[in-house]
């Protein structure tokens, strides 16, 4: 969602940019299927290299993507928000001496438990251009002794992607009439038995007030399996468990939902463009500006709190969205002229 905008701006400049998929995320649910409905095609180079720990990414990335990048020599390597392959293709282009362009550089959290986290503020220290969304991560940079014409603020390319998808989303079939959304794929929510027992709990009492559509990331899917626990989430009532979406099918019911709870970061960015409440199952966010200004608050791990939040939602009671600069649609756009500014 964060590359294509960016291929079409260049493409529509007539620069030649090649794909490198690591492979990080390999559902097809959650890869191909994106890929198609975004317009991006067949990667030029598809790495593969599958899931494992934090180090066992880095590395297989770091590896097999070092000697394309010798081979190839680009003007720029870009690189995207905050997993494990960004700063692994980052660190290959640095230590080749290729220019790092990053996209989504500049987000802090503040909390260096999450390991994107770390990966974000190595990813920043390792680039030449560092391409942000909003003001508060310009000023994070300069904290951290970022020179100022290293960055420039281009808005939030997500949203470019958000607005495609909102002209071709249409809304799943035998859909409630009313439903919360949610998504739980965060170690500190699935990745104990207890933090499932009290999500389920949670998902019970919500679904009292309201029916729950529930896509079940991959992790979560396997968590459940792990703890014999899968059986219990299917007895909920009014709980309608999917398969992952594809990115079309999820902006649609998110544009439905009357409020999304969740422990992911980029959906705070698209229920603020769409005005729908957001309940942030995390302490901490790196896209502050999403509480601030957005439909965002954090709930912390405290899910008695975020039933009283979707209490207040039905009760009208819920901020509404104020505009954020540059979060316009145009960000690809803006990229692509920084991109050319700098490395052409």
């Amino acid at each position: 969602m964060k590359v294509a905008p960016i291929a079409r701006a260049l493409r529509v400049r007539g620069a030649r940019s090649l794909l490198l998929h690591t492979g990080q995320h390999h559902d097809p649910l959650l890869s191909d299927v994106f890929l198609r409905e975004l317009g991006l095609g067949r990667p030029d180079f598809a790495l593969g290299v599958g899931s494992g720990s934090h180090a066992e990414t880095v590395a297989r990335v770091l590896a097999r993507s070092e000697p394309i990048l010798q081979k190839l020599r680009p003007r720029a390597v870009v690189v995207v928000g905050d997993v494990n392959s960004t700063l692994a293709v980052a660190l290959a282009a640095a230590k080749l001496h290729l220019p790092v362009a990053h996209v989504e550089a500049g987000l802090r959290s503040r909390d260096r438990s999450m390991p994107e986290e770390i990966n974000r503020i190595l990813t920043d220290q390792l680039s030449d251009l560092l391409l942000t969304p909003s003001a508060d991560a310009d000023a994070n940079l300069r904290a951290e002794g970022i020179p100022a014409r290293r960055i420039v603020r281009v808005g939030n390319v997500m949203l470019d992607s958000l607005d495609l998808a909102l002209r071709r989303a249409c809304t799943p079939k035998d859909m409630p009439r009313e439903f919360w959304l949610m998504t739980f794929h965060r170690p500190s929510n699935v990745d104990t038995r207890e933090g499932l027992r009290r999500l389920l709990d949670f998902l019970r009492a919500a679904a009292a007030l309201r029916p729950i559509i529930l896509p079940l990331h991959p992790r979560t899917r396997a968590r459940l399996a792990a703890f014999r626990l899968d059986d219990a989430f299917a007895c909920v009532p009014n709980l309608h468990r999917l398969r992952p979406l594809p990115y079309f099918e999820f902006v649609a019911l998110m544009r439905r939902a009357k409020a999304i709870v969740t422990d992911s970061g980029g959906i705070q960015e698209e229920t603020t463009r769409l005005g729908v409440p957001c309940l942030v199952m995390r302490t901490t966010t790196e896209r502050p500006i999403c509480v601030q200004r957005g439909t965002s608050e954090l709930m912390g791990a405290d899910f008695a709190k975020a039933l009283r939040g979707l209490r207040r939602v039905l009760d009208g009671r819920w901020k509404k969205p104020r505009t954020i600069p540059l979060w316009d649609g145009r960000a690809g756009t803006r990229c692509a002229d920084a991109l050319f500014r700098r490395f052409v």
